[in-house]
């Protein structure tokens, strides 16, 4: 969860948000106007049934507020066989996948930055970000392929097709390529469990 400012200083909004750290992917999203655990357990409940991932082994990792050690969140975990993980209290950086979306969210140039009037554009602005997260942007920790591409199994062959190109350049010239391919190009494994 991050707080989204409003015009009104000192005032804030509150991001939920759930992403599959396979694929970066923003799987489930919502804005409220306050925090509590029955918003973060709604998200939670809807977002499983959304991905069709219910009863599988999933671990949800978040830090140490109110609302994600909520009774609430952790009945709704049980329910669906989610083990928790909390962030080590104090420590920021116990969950780097997040806080570096989080980082990308409130520095892409669109960022409101003197804040959103009403809850109603925070909303729409998320859901733009999100659309543009999953579906456009190239992500340099999967291969430059967009969340989308990855959590749809897509980016193998995307991957290949890359390879085959620039294997393709290097033997045109050669002299143009003074390191090995893997510099260039990065290879992801796609794992299912089942």
């Amino acid at each position: 969860m991050t707080w989204l400012a409003q015009r009104v200083r000192g005032r804030y909004f509150y991001l939920y948000l759930i992403e599959d750290i396979f694929s970066r992917k923003i799987v489930g999203y919502e804005v409220h106007e306050e925090e509590n655990g029955e918003h973060a357990a709604a998200l939670l409940h809807r977002t499983v049934l959304r991905e069709r991932c219910y009863r599988q082994p999933l671990v949800l990792h978040a830090d140490n507020g109110a609302p994600m050690k909520s009774r609430t969140l952790k009945a709704i975990r049980e329910e669906l066989n989610i083990t928790g993980s909390h962030s080590r209290p104090r420590v920021s950086n116990d969950n780097p996948y997040v806080e570096s979306l989080f980082r990308t969210l409130k520095y892409v140039p669109l960022w409101p930055s003197a804040g959103f009037v009403d809850l109603e554009e925070a909303r729409q602005w998320v859901e733009r970000f999100s659309r543009w997260y999953n579906e456009e942007h190239r992500h340099s920790a999967i291969g430059y392929v967009t969340p989308e591409q990855r959590h749809q199994g897509q980016d193998s062959s995307l991957l290949a097709n890359r390879k085959a190109v620039y294997e393709a350049a290097r033997k045109i010239r050669p002299k143009r390529w003074s390191k090995p391919l893997g510099r260039y190009i990065r290879f992801t494994a796609h794992i299912q469990i089942i």
